[in-house]
């Protein structure tokens, strides 16, 4: 509880140099105790930006089996807690075990030099000096088994986590299958009858963890017993027990309850403890280290770069990045006005040119109808002249044009005499203008074609700029997608990490 001012009187005989301190306290203890302290700060921060822990395994128990039940005690609700974290702990650790056994197991499957690049590039510069000392030394002394013992020494780097990794599994695997079975036996009685089950349920998890402990056992033996393992003298995993008590006597008293339930809880922080320096010895190794090459190249690269430009900027008295910048901008600009604007413009002026000058062309219908009329004069001519009679109104081109092909041909007998006595010269001159009026109508009508697909050539002239603005659009979407949903992202986070 924070400390009172006192009460006006309360200290008589106090002097002005005895209230200072005490009114300074006062304030301070009250403006402190409305600052997070670094555990608020701490607990904000993992709500806030580290990951979710994965959901467990609901535990086997009855549905009406909760912690805030009226008729549920408080060690019934603290064991159902640990219970709970036992279960989200052991998972937790099963997944990053299992995450880096499958990274090993990718790693042991590649190729010799795809190993050896592992243990040459991969695992940070310290052990990038020491293999490549071990290649130049080896390649020295003996021939063609520097290569051969790199692939050796990776094959047994990789095979050793491995096994520890999956003996690892294998124990917590089984221990959380016992413990869900037990639960799973013991779920009713744990609700019926609390005071019988709770003593018997903790004797079986400490029995559980006792099982655990000898597996783990074993296997810091074996790594004991093999010099060549890294890290092979790490303290072994050893359990807090519960002292000996009857399981089928009387009743554990309260205080009794309350000791086991926090030796359960101890004996979970030694095995998180145990399994982080553990899996920490043998799990795959971080980002930063599988690509310190590539970082490390960035690094050197950016440096450059930066130093190049801090080489050319004004600060050194140089003007070559505003040059370049200079014609960069005018580059943009140019390029720009070239192949967007430009192209822009005249798809426009030719869409409203194609509607204005439609009634234009090389070759106009009153051409084409004057060379008609003009051939269906000379044909009625020349009929009537060859038959001595008159043509009649409803007889066609075509029928006249096969009386001068027939006529055309009898000339021809005598060519040279019926040139320039006869109607041969006639005949000839009806055929050209027959072929004028030919041309005159496939002219006609290629034109109508040009001018029906003169859109058609402005559209696909639009085409390009049309799929680039497209293009710019759907890479703006994009972008924008990704910057709402980590928002949303963000905003959840911080409201769950507030709710807590």
């Amino acid at each position: 509880m924070d400390s009172q001012p006192p009460a006006n009187g309360s200290t008589p005989s106090s002097t002005i140099g005895d209230l200072v301190p005490f009114y300074s306290s006062y304030l301070w203890n009250r403006v402190a105790s409305l600052i997070p302290t670094s555990g608020k700060f701490t607990n904000l921060y993992r709500q806030t930006f580290t990951k979710k822990r994965h959901i467990s395994l609901p535990l086997p128990l009855p549905s009406d089996f909760q912690c805030s039940s009226a008729n549920i005690s408080a060690d019934t609700s603290r064991i159902y807690l640990v219970l709970e974290e036992i279960m989200a702990d052991v998972l937790s650790n099963l997944h990053d075990i299992q995450k880096s056994l499958e990274f090993w197991q990718s790693r042991a499957q590649g190729s010799n030099a795809r190993k050896a690049y592992f243990m040459v590039f991969e695992r940070g510069p310290v052990a990038f000096v020491d293999e490549s000392r071990k290649l130049v030394r080896k390649g020295f002394s003996e021939e063609d088994s520097a290569m051969q013992h790199l692939c050796q020494s990776s094959s047994s780097h990789m095979s050793d986590r491995m096994r520890v990794l999956m003996e690892l599994r294998s124990s917590l695997a089984s221990f959380l299958a016992q413990l869900y079975v037990e639960l799973d036996k013991r779920g009713e009685d744990l609700l019926k009858n609390p005071e019988k089950s709770l003593p018997s349920l903790l004797v079986v998890i400490d029995r559980l963890f006792s099982n655990l402990e000898g597996s783990f056992s074993h296997l810091h033996a074996a790594r004991e017993s093999d010099s060549s393992i890294d890290g092979s003298n790490s303290m072994p995993l050893v359990f807090d027990r519960l002292p000996g008590v009857n399981e089928e006597g009387s009743q554990w008293t309260d205080c009794e309850l309350t000791d086991a339930i926090n030796l359960v809880h101890k004996n979970l922080e030694k095995l998180n403890s145990y399994l982080s320096v553990m899996v920490g010895k043998h799990r795959k190794p971080r980002r930063m280290t599988l690509y310190w090459v590539r970082y490390t190249c960035g690094a050197v690269g950016l440096s450059v770069l930066s130093l190049w430009l801090l080489r050319h900027s004004s600060l050194m008295g140089s003007s070559d990045i505003d040059n370049w910048i200079h014609d960069a901008k005018e580059a943009t600009v140019s390029f720009f006005s070239d192949h967007v604007e430009q192209p822009l413009l005249a798809i426009r002026d030719e869409l409203f040119d194609t509607f204005r000058k439609r009634h234009k062309g090389v070759m106009e219908a009153e051409e084409v109808q004057l060379t008609q009329d003009s051939l269906h004069r000379m044909l009625r001519n020349f009929c009537e002249q060859s038959k001595g009679e008159k043509v009649s109104d409803n007889a066609t081109d075509q029928e006249m044009l096969e009386v001068v092909m027939h006529r055309y041909e009898k000339e021809l007998v005598h060519p040279i005499h019926n040139l320039f006595s006869g109607e041969l010269a006639r005949g000839m001159l009806i055929q050209v203008q027959k072929l004028k009026l030919d041309i005159e109508t496939a002219m006609l009508e290629l034109e109508q074609i040009l001018r029906a697909n003169e859109i058609n050539f402005a559209i696909l002239a639009a085409l390009p700029a049309f799929f680039l603005s497209l293009g710019l659009l759907a890479l703006l979407r994009t972008w924008l997608k990704q910057q709402s949903s980590r928002t949303r992202k963000n905003c959840t986070y911080l409201q769950e990490a507030t709710c807590r």
